[in-house]
């Protein structure tokens, strides 16, 4: 079994971390109906072995709603920045059988939410908005209509359907709520309970269970940390098609909808759901270019075409260089990136070459290929917007740039060529989910990693207490989209302080932070400010911006800001037109 599924091998291995203050730290509380510290605790070491040194605070058993009343309870003293709700069925089950009639059972679902929508409404107006996690009810059937259960509002499994179905829809209302959905977690560990642990002790999983959980629940909470994959890096012979084009040619590889080309193409099909949701799609592959590209040009069951690819790399080099020129175009980081290859020796290699990049270890059948990466879940993510469906073109675009740098001479003569042409205004609501997304994925040029939800963006808007501004960029090879986010907020009379800075790595290097504080200066001067301060916030992943504030001309306070003067401040020179 793989050590982070197992309970005890997992405790081992965290014992191994060395906690230190560049881990990032994250405050839980969890709170549920049944004993869960063996749960909290493998919670807590698979965060560890993920880069995460959280604090649990672990709610008294069954004290849930107790808790959440009392004002002065120690969840709101602790000011979690996630709470789990971790609900039992079997706790459950008694109190639907106690119901009386069946009107009262048919409503249970929706009393069930109801008193759910109570929890998350106390923590508003707290100076805290923790994200919320709620675990999913386990489908556990009794058995008393049988399957006939359909048929019966007022059955618990008919219930225990509707309300987690219920339950889905809840997070549309409330934008800091996250399903947990158990249900997917549950039979893949040998033993799932003990009964008599059930019955004597209240512990409702195996402890090899609650680490299968805990692991699930931690990468989940990862992606709140800005942990996220963001890149496949595919080859092609035997990984996206059976056979080897420069040897069988087009008419005899395997693909389609006969034999083991199924497979293939089912494991195409995914990928492509992936690229439309926003993960990029690169090929490195040995072989001459032409040759890999005619499979994707001509192939008639191909499900990927090459408009689907963001960054297209054949030729006869190293992997590992060729996986390092994708990552200088994508300019992500390499642990954010996952490479598929059918050959063990190619993945060995990069592994040892490239060792943050994620190299799963494919089965030897291809047959198995798609269930064992669907059941790896490396490509959680806790936001959506539509601008992800552009990202292929937009990286594509951005190969094209790259490609035009060796003509050019210098970089003011490269930057002057593009045409770069930027919009910055407030905060829109048609852009807060983008918004949102960027505070939550970006960490190289984050000034403070400071994470918001759409819900945070949203009263931040509203406030008068900040300043906002969205960047958007174009140039002459197409539409960057939004780019850059940044919130100012009042520090005192007529004087402000950077609350977050982030720009996405796509357009590092271009200028944009220049021609952005020029606007901002100006938008400070015309409202009275006098001086504006910063802060860097130090993380493993932000040290593009370590020294963004002195390179912008702010001068370091003794109290960790640096300051700038607006009255002083001149513009600096960028080749960055302002769309009128």
């Amino acid at each position: 079994m793989n050590t982070r599924l197992d309970f005890r091998k997992l405790a081992k291995a965290s014992r191994k971390v060395k906690i230190t203050d560049t881990l990032t730290s994250l405050k839980i509380a969890v709170m549920g109906n049944h004993a869960l510290q063996f749960f909290s605790s493998a919670l807590r070491n698979q965060l560890l072995l993920l880069g995460i040194n959280p604090e649990i605070y672990e709610v008294g058993y069954n004290q849930i709603d107790i808790e959440l009343i009392d004002a002065d309870s120690k969840i709101y003293k602790f000011k979690p920045d996630v709470v789990i709700f971790f609900e039992s069925t079997f706790s459950i089950q008694n109190g639907f059988y106690k119901l009386d009639s069946d009107l009262k059972r048919m409503n249970f679902a929706k009393a069930t939410i109801d008193k759910i929508e109570q929890r998350i409404k106390y923590f508003d107006g707290k100076t805290f908005l923790p994200k919320i996690i709620y675990y999913s009810y386990e489908l556990v059937d009794d058995n008393v209509f049988g399957n006939y259960f359909a048929n019966v509002q007022s059955s618990f499994y008919y219930q225990l359907f509707q309300f987690n179905a219920k339950l889905l829809q809840l997070t549309e209302k409330f934008h800091n709520l996250y399903i947990f959905e158990i249900n997917k977690y549950l039979k893949q560990v040998k033993d799932t309970r003990n009964w008599t642990n059930v019955v004597v002790s209240d512990i409702h999983f195996s402890l090899d269970q609650f680490a299968y959980l805990a692991f699930h629940n931690a990468k989940m909470l990862s992606t709140f940390s800005g942990q996220f994959k963001k890149c496949i890096i595919l080859d092609l012979d035997n990984t996206l098609w059976g056979g080897i084009i420069g040897d069988d040619e087009i008419d005899n590889i395997e693909i389609g909808n006969l034999g083991i080309g199924k497979a293939f193409t089912r494991l195409q099909i995914w990928l492509k759901e992936l690229q439309k949701r926003g993960i990029i799609l690169a090929v490195c592959s040995k072989n001459e270019e032409k040759i890999a590209k005619l499979p994707f040009e001509k192939h008639p069951e191909m499900v990927l075409k090459l408009e689907d690819i963001s960054i297209f790399v054949a030729n006869w080099n190293n992997k590992a260089d060729n996986i390092r020129y994708i990552q200088k175009v994508l300019n992500i980081g390499f642990d954010s990136m996952v490479f598929l290859d059918d050959n063990p020796i190619e993945r060995d290699l990069v592994r040892q070459e490239i060792p943050e990049i994620t190299v799963p270890e494919l089965p030897k059948d291809p047959v198995d290929y798609y269930h064992f990466l669907v059941e790896l879940n490396l490509f959680d993510t806790v936001s959506y917007s539509k601008n992800d469906q552009n990202r292929t073109l937009q990286y594509q675009q951005e190969a094209l740039r790259m490609k035009a740098i060796p003509s050019l001479t210098n970089m003011n003569e490269y930057l002057e060529s593009l045409k770069m042409v930027g919009e910055i205004e407030a905060f829109q609501e048609h852009d807060v989910a983008r918004i949102a997304q960027l505070t939550q994925r970006s960490n190289q040029f984050n000034l403070r990693t400071i994470r918001y939800d759409t819900d945070d963006i949203l009263r931040i808007m509203k406030s008068s207490d900040f300043l906002t501004f969205s960047i958007k960029l174009k140039d002459k090879f197409g539409d960057y989209g939004l780019i850059s986010v940044i919130i100012l907020e009042k520090n005192g009379q007529n004087k402000y302080k950077i609350d977050t800075w982030i720009m996405s790595c796509r357009v590092l290097k271009k200028g944009v932070e220049f021609f952005a504080l020029n606007y901002i200066l100006k938008t400070l001067k015309e409202i009275g400010a006098t001086t504006l301060d910063g802060e860097y916030l130090a993380t493993k992943k932000n040290v593009p911006v370590k020294n963004l504030l002195q390179d912008l001309g702010f001068s370091k306070k003794e109290n960790g800001y640096s300051e700038l003067s607006v009255v002083k401040f001149k513009n600096i020179r960028n080749f960055i037109q302002q769309n009128k």
